[in-house]
């Protein structure tokens, strides 16, 4: 669907109008601008509605130009199916389509990728498919390398638990780049969560400090006091966590295939 076309429908408004104001806003006019002395070229519409109209365009634009990065990034890789982009194409929003490119942007070297050069991706693999009917000790016990002095000591598995550890890491990578997963997770947090903000310092006096020792749940929390926490967090006043029912990632998390 073109930009406009969207506009149009989220606006309630026609689409000759999104055509014209874009045109206007594209040919450098102002809101205010357009607002004023541009009503017979919008159909009359208000300051209000054309403000909304420049942020939608803003981020719809930045929208689709997040899709071409992110297609031509997973395409040069040699690892963009079909499926991959129709559901980065009907993306809605920006943090939606990073979810599904996560798994396919470099990373920094993390503890997963430290266990998968151990070569602990296969281990991690049999624990996610929960079908083991041994302990899972014993089958860890077959990724040791010892002292073997072909492999870099950084690069060696001493012992099962360090084995079983490097395997959670990568395991808890996968689930971390899972798209669905993440979207749950967000969800759940804004339904269920509570926010829980604290001192980075109690003995230091600041504008924040009645958020010193401070929860609500995030669903209720009032949008002044959403920007004052992010500004005392920005300023290092302040520690943010946000804490979501475990039970229900748990449910979840069963249910899902990676």
């Amino acid at each position: 669907m073109m930009i406009a076309d969207t506009l149009s429908q989220e606006l309630n408004i026609k689409a000759s109008q999104a055509e014209s104001v874009i045109k206007l806003i594209d040919d450098g006019n102002t809101i205010p601008f357009i607002a004023r002395y541009r009503k017979e070229a919008t159909g009359s519409l208000d300051d209000e509605i054309l403000r909304k109209f420049d942020a939608r365009l803003k981020y719809l634009r930045n929208l689709e130009d997040k899709k071409e990065t992110i297609l031509k990034s997973i395409e040069e890789q040699g690892k963009l199916t079909d499926e991959l982009k129709k559901a980065i194409l009907d993306g809605k929003t920006i943090v939606e389509i990073e979810d599904l490119y996560r798994p396919y942007k470099q990373k920094r070297r993390t503890r997963a990728t430290i266990a998968k050069e151990k070569g602990l991706e296969e281990l991690a693999n049999i624990i996610l498919a929960q079908e083991i009917e041994v302990p899972v000790e014993e089958i860890a016990k077959n990724y040791l390398t010892g002292d073997d002095k072909k492999i870099e000591e950084d690069l060696r598995v001493n012992n099962t638990e360090e084995a079983i550890q490097g395997a959670q890491d990568i395991i808890a990578e996968i689930i971390s780049d899972n798209a669905s997963f993440r979207s749950l997770i967000r969800e759940l947090s804004y339904k269920e969560g509570k926010l829980i903000s604290e001192a980075k310092d109690k003995d230091i006096e600041s504008v924040y400090d009645m958020y010193y020792e401070y929860s609500e749940e995030v669903s209720k929390i009032a949008s002044h006091r959403i920007l004052a926490i992010n500004r005392g967090e920005r300023e290092k006043f302040l520690k943010i966590k946000i804490n979501t029912p475990e039970e229900d990632i748990i449910t979840y998390n069963s249910s899902c295939s990676y």
